[in-house]
């Protein structure tokens, strides 16, 4: 019996003690990681260790050897397979492919010279149901036919390889992630498609300049359509050509890292396109290879296509892409997107995420589960300090927490209901409406021992069919209301609240902050990619950084706070320090004040009422004095607030201990304690 009991406590997961409230759900839990370590072992024959099985990309697609070339493929449902390109005058018999075992495909082409750098290939696949073309899975390198507008596959071997420099760099594991989530197509001022060189050129340093520490580049994985912002994937192992080649990304990377900047990958494991000539689907002629069979197999949201997570060759190639991009192109981690929709059936669609047992039900997908974890467990394997973010708006239990605590591993989640929350504020309450306990309420809230990037907008709140927070504030005032020649009431309560909003997220929202390029600044309009709808323009597919450099503009005051703002949230790790300390939160005044860090933050967002003797509250005696404000001058205020007095903090009786302060309204103060002279 005692024996029983140890065993019981022995296989007692720490998520259950860390969030008391899963107890009634520790069975749920157990089956999670009995399925977990079933996969696992099902996956890993004795001695085999996740990061070996994960090499797909070392089997699969084209390979020199010592004799030529060999090229293999898996297609299960397919009957014949010729390989055809420019290399045989696209001759589809001359060059059979042989059935190995498995499912698998395999050809040996004679000759290191068979192939040419930039040769292009495709592979014709017989089935019971046809013949069709389709581009190579594992191909690095997809470009269009200029002459039949087609995509084609493409080698990739120049004669010199891509030389790295950055063999030290490693992300630094306890210094938190400030990220620049950035499009690199439409990083450039130009009405056109920037490049990973421009971006390299340009925009880099930027990031470097306005204090970031982390970029996260969107839309890399290719996809033709490039309105679709990269979000319809077609192939997974090849980076997009839309911006030029597979070097120019590796010496976007590469320096990048000598800048210190860590670079994610936005990654799309949620679902992929369905395109038949151009992606994986119907590969071997079946819509099941790599996708869920009947209609759960079809995104009813995305039109695309829905992983089988159950299945074992889908998590090869998933987790076989994973490694690709961490060891090929020397990414630092991954953003995954659409967690949400692969960990529900329905896919979170309509749900109300409003009690535990929305997470432990029939509608989890439990393989998706698995398969998340395993990409945890993998990707700190083969990168050891390598960051993963899920975009989870449904609050997971564990997501955040390791492994073998009961959780899925991850680094970070998103703190999507902090920008859900602004936009409906703005969107919803006057000024004096807003509420100060609901602000502080979803600024603070997450689960315990899971880490958040706070974000009070990204990429989402800026496309067309949303505004994003300046756009919002300020409206068609964007347009003329800017120059700093002469004063807009409409322009400038934007500006301060823009500042506030962004300050009170930053250092709340979570142990991460995240901003979208071109936010910093209150970029203005929307997001618009060509598309038939608006003519095919560019117009809006861009990032206008002059706005930002032009001295006569406003936006400069913005970017000059974000920049400062940064600095200090850096400077006193902000984002890693413990559990804010809440001073003073009054709704009738919207006042705001809490200590992070050892810095004293106050807010006062009421609309017209200044405050010239409030009583601060701060946890010790001491001399305080103001070390960042959003009214200063050089922010685009009124230079209400002196950086110069020191203020006495004393007992005072009832009050506590604490000292008056002048705040005016619409404005946002941080103080730190001084030591006394001596």
């Amino acid at each position: 019996m005692a024996m029983a009991t140890a065993e019981l406590k022995k296989k007692r997961y720490d998520i259950l003690t860390i969030d008391p409230w899963l107890t009634r759900y520790e069975g749920d839990i157990d089956l999670r990681m009995a399925r977990y370590k079933a996969v696992k072992k099902a996956l890993l024959p004795t001695g085999i260790k996740l990061e070996d099985f994960a090499n797909g990309d070392l089997y699969y697609g084209f390979h020199r050897t010592e004799k030529g070339w060999i090229y293999r493929e898996w297609a299960p449902n397919a009957t014949a397979m010729h390989l055809i390109g420019d290399f045989n005058k696209w001759n589809r018999e001359s060059h059979p492919m042989q059935r190995l075992e498995n499912g698998n495909w395999e050809i040996e082409i004679k000759g290191k010279t068979a192939f040419k750098h930039l040769s292009r290939v495709k592979v014709q696949v017989t089935h019971p149901g046809g013949v069709q073309d389709h581009i190579p899975l594992y191909i690095h390198r997809v470009v269009q036919n200029p002459d039949t507008r087609c995509f084609d596959g493409q080698i990739w071997a120049p004669a010199k390889p891509f030389e790295w420099s950055d063999q030290r760099f490693s992300p630094k594991r306890n210094v938190p992630p400030v990220i620049y989530e950035a499009h690199i197509g439409m990083a450039q001022e130009k009405e056109g498609i920037g490049t990973y060189r421009e971006f390299t050129q340009n925009i880099l340093p930027r990031i470097k300049r306005d204090g970031y520490n982390t970029v996260q580049l969107m839309a890399v994985m290719e996809h033709p359509y490039y309105a679709s912002f990269g979000y319809q994937v077609t192939n997974f192992f090849a980076a997009s050509s839309w911006y030029g080649t597979p070097d120019d990304l590796k010496e976007l990377v590469d320096t990048a890292h000598a800048m210190g900047i860590s670079v994610l990958l936005d990654l799309v494991h949620s679902h992929a396109a369905k395109n038949v000539a151009e992606g994986i689907n119907c590969f071997d002629g079946t819509d099941t290879q790599f996708f869920l069979p009947g209609g759960a197999g079809n995104h009813p949201a995305w039109d695309s296509k829905v992983f089988d997570y159950g299945k074992h060759e889908v998590l090869h190639f998933l987790l076989s892409n994973l490694k690709f991009w961490l060891t090929e192109y020397h990414f630092d981690g991954f953003r995954f997107d659409g967690v949400t929709s692969m960990l529900y059936h329905d896919h979170g669609l309509g749900q109300a995420f409003d009690g535990y047992d929305k997470y432990f039900s029939l509608n989890t997908n439990v393989d998706a589960v698995a398969y998340l974890q395993l990409a945890s467990e993998l990707c700190h394997r083969v990168k050891k300090n390598c960051v993963l973010i899920a975009e989870d708006m449904s609050g997971m239990p564990g997501m955040c927490l390791p492994v073998r605590a009961g959780g899925l591993g991850f680094d970070y989640r998103l703190s999507m209901g902090v920008p859900d929350f602004w936009i409906k504020t703005l969107k919803n309450c006057r000024d004096e409406d807003w509420d100060m306990g609901k602000m502080w309420y979803e600024l603070t809230t997450r689960r315990p021992q899971e880490k958040n990037v706070g974000y009070c907008e990204s990429h989402d709140q800026a496309l067309v069919g949303d505004k994003t927070i300046m756009f919002w504030l300020a409206d068609k005032e964007m347009y003329w209301g800017m120059n700093r020649a002469y004063q807009n009431p409409v322009v400038e309560r934007a500006l301060a609240l823009h500042k506030m909003i962004r300050l009170v997220t930053c250092s709340l929202a979570g142990e991460g902050y995240l901003n979208f390029m071109g936010n910093e600044f209150g970029h203005p309009e929307w997001i618009d990619f060509p598309r038939e709808g608006n003519g095919w323009s560019f117009a809006h597919a861009r990032r206008l950084w002059s706005l930002s450099e032009d001295g006569f503009l406003r936006y400069s005051y913005l970017g000059d706070f974000d920049r400062a703002m940064l600095d200090l949230i850096k400077e006193r790790g902000v984002l890693s320090a413990a559990t804010p300390r809440n001073l003073w939160q009054e709704q009738e005044r919207k006042l705001l004040a809490y200590e992070k860090a050892g810095l004293i933050f106050l807010f006062n967002f009421h609309p017209v009422q200044s405050l010239k003797d409030f009583y601060l509250p701060v946890p010790q005696e001491g001399r305080y004095r103001v070390v960042l404000d959003s009214d200063s001058a050089c922010f685009g205020g009124y230079e209400r607030i002196s950086h110069d007095y020191v203020y006495t903090a004393r007992a005072q009786g009832k009050r506590g201990i604490g000292f008056e302060i002048y705040i005016p309204a619409r404005s946002a103060l941080v103080l730190e304690r001084v030591e006394d002279d001596s």
